[in-house]
């Protein structure tokens, strides 16, 4: 299949178990939002070399021919740090991560949160949109970025995270940003020019709200 079809085939079968994750507080609205959904997943996909895309789409088949759900295992995974006394109650049910899946994914994830980092001081409105970015300021209810990427890495295979981190480390050997490529890939399905655009914007609102 075409690269265009692999990401839509991955995000349907993404949503197909995102519909089926059971949240301590009953079903989440976003679970009924597959516009947001779309572009969210797509953007982070469209951003990705095609061996990556494969190798993940490996992955969420294999997961599906054993019965895992693995959006269900990176929400279970982010309650470490959210909800730690239900998490306790249900770790036992999680995968365990080998040493060298743990090492990748604090890497890929010490990598990218850098990155977003660097967002956030450039495009603080829209950032200031999303999630906040260090785990610091994780609590029940919000989620930080680097815990919602460390929940999500856990559940690739090591042949995926390590795709993963040998196309972070080229770009940034290239002076590139993963995550400024996926934000630009964002605002543009959301209709804006550019970023500058999506963050003027942003802005906006925010003092629209102020006043």
């Amino acid at each position: 299949m075409d690269r265009k079809e692999l990401i839509c085939r991955i995000v349907s079968k993404e949503w197909t178990m995102f519909d089926k994750v059971h949240n301590c507080g009953g079903r989440a609205c976003c679970q009924d939002d597959w516009g947001t959904f779309e572009i969210m997943r797509g953007s982070q996909m469209e951003a990705w070399p095609e061996v990556l895309l494969e190798s993940y789409w490996k992955d969420l088949n294999q997961a599906e021919s054993e019965g895992r759900n693995v959006l269900c295992e990176k929400y279970a995974y982010m309650m470490k740090r959210t909800y730690p006394e239900e998490y306790e109650a249900i770790r036992e049910h999680l995968p365990v991560p080998s040493t060298e899946k743990v090492w990748l994914t604090e890497w890929i994830s010490n990598a990218l949160t850098a990155c977003q980092e660097e967002l956030s001081s450039r495009y603080p409105c829209l950032i200031r949109q999303g999630r906040p970015v260090r785990q610091e300021d994780d609590r029940p209810g919000t989620v930080s970025f680097e815990t919602y990427l460390r929940g999500e890495l856990l559940t690739y295979s090591v042949e995926t995270l390590r795709t993963y981190a040998a196309y972070i480390e080229k770009l940034g050997k290239d002076g590139k940003n993963l995550c400024l490529m996926i934000l630009d890939n964002m605002v543009h399905h959301y209709g804006y020019a550019d970023i500058a655009a999506a963050e003027t914007a942003a802005e906006t609102r925010l003092c629209q709200k102020v006043h």
